[in-house]
């Protein structure tokens, strides 16, 4: 698939700035006349008829419609989109798209879905193992602390959070990748059509994980960069100036990184199936997001709030449920001091979690691939590159872009 014509970028596609190909009148058989000219003699403007009614009665043939039969109400709508997949070779509407996700991981459940399940399990009982023997113990916090006291119980609080969730959040991050790299595959064969088996869809994406875990790590540098150059200078100063001029810097970082996810957004899919380098696929999604930036954060955004809603819904009750197993008061979570978990919490809220991350790792996957797609087909006809490759009748060699 990665192979074929469709998902290899474009040299001269209208995305590029070139001009797409145009057709042209065709040459007149008898070889008179000037190239795509109408006749000289032409009726007169109003004066054109249609032919008239022959008649009727026994052995007439019924008037063809518009020629003196009834009139058709309308011009009739253009024909459908050609579908050999999961989604329409056309460009794809907000419910198109996301559809699409969910129709390719419930055709290719043991795939995706199976796939995503044995990463969540893995990663899961990993977490567990780091939260239970290597993370370190909550810092407490007293809530009567004020001034200098209170800046720093919280920049400790904050430290040894940080210092909790950034193994959890390596370990998922490269499981997200793993996933991702195959509901990746799953989806081009998806969009075409054809079967695919965890063996192939493996075999293809392979190669591609460490440009993929290089593209992640690349991107979560400029990140954690951006942020650093905005709250750096507020919290060096220290004082309360220095914490207002902190909000400042982190309310504007976060806008610059809100928009290089967004532009950022299609590097991943763009690096699976063209195969290209990690910069160049940083360059490529910025490219294709350019022009409908506004667009792609509205089709994000609603994805991330449909992931939050799911994972709110699973954790809730699970979370409710491993309270009660472990016997831990509710009043301890409101306390200075958290409370220590057992065992029966973090294996009970840990299959809430693999059930979340078995769903939620492949539709988002799944979404930024299709919306990927949606993008090529808008700005350089990819919908004729995937109809050829589906051989599809009508879409031969010499289809002209339209």
């Amino acid at each position: 698939m990665n192979d074929s014509p469709g998902w290899a970028s474009p040299g001269s596609a209208p995305s590029d700035g070139k001009e797409a190909a145009i057709p042209r009148p065709s040459d007149p058989q008898d070889g008179s006349g000037a190239t795509g000219q109408w006749s000289p003699e032409q009726p007169p403007p109003g004066q054109w008829s249609p032919p008239s009614n022959p008649g009727s009665g026994p052995g007439t043939r019924p008037p063809a419609p518009g020629w003196g039969g009834p009139q058709r109400q309308g011009w009739a709508g253009p024909p459908p989109a050609a579908k050999p997949g999961v989604i329409p070779l056309r460009p794809l509407s907000l419910g198109e798209i996301l559809d699409g996700s969910v129709s390719a991981l419930r055709a290719h459940w043991r795939t995706a879905l199976g796939f995503s399940l044995a990463v969540s399990v893995v990663t899961q009982i990993g977490i567990i193992l780091m939260q239970r023997y290597l993370l370190p113990e909550p810092t407490s916090v007293d809530p009567n602390a004020t001034g200098a006291e209170a800046l720093r119980q919280t920049a400790d609080s904050a430290r040894s959070t940080l210092l909790s969730l950034g193994p959890a959040s390596l370990v998922s991050m490269i499981a997200t990748l793993f996933t991702a790299s195959i509901v990746t595959v799953v989806i081009s064969r998806s969009v075409l059509g054809r079967p695919t088996t965890l063996s192939d869809a493996w075999a293809e994406a392979r190669p591609r994980i460490l440009p993929l875990l290089g593209l992640t790590v690349l991107v979560a540098v400029i990140m954690a960069t951006i942020m650093t150059v905005g709250i750096g200078p507020g919290l060096l100063l220290g004082s309360e100036a220095g914490a207002a001029l902190a909000f400042l810097g982190f309310a504007a970082a976060c806008v610059v990184m809100l928009w290089l996810n967004v532009s950022f957004a299609l590097a991943a899919p763009a690096l699976m199936l063209e195969r290209q380098s990690i910069v160049a696929a940083l360059r490529r999604s910025a490219k294709l997001v350019r022009g409908a930036w506004w667009r792609t954060f509205g089709i994000l955004a609603l994805t991330w709030l449909l992931t939050f809603l799911l994972t709110f819904l699973v954790s809730i009750p699970f979370g409710a449920i491993a309270v009660i197993a472990d016997g831990t008061d509710v009043s301890e979570f409101f306390s200075s001091n958290p409370p220590s978990f057992g065992w029966p919490f973090l294996i009970i809220t840990g299959i809430g979690e693999v059930i979340v991350s078995t769903l939620i790792y492949p539709f988002v996957a799944g979404v930024m691939a299709l919306l990927y797609v949606d993008q090529r087909i808008r700005r350089e006809a990819l919908d004729l590159d995937l109809a050829r490759a589906a051989d599809l009748p009508g879409y031969g060699a010499d289809t002209l872009r339209s």
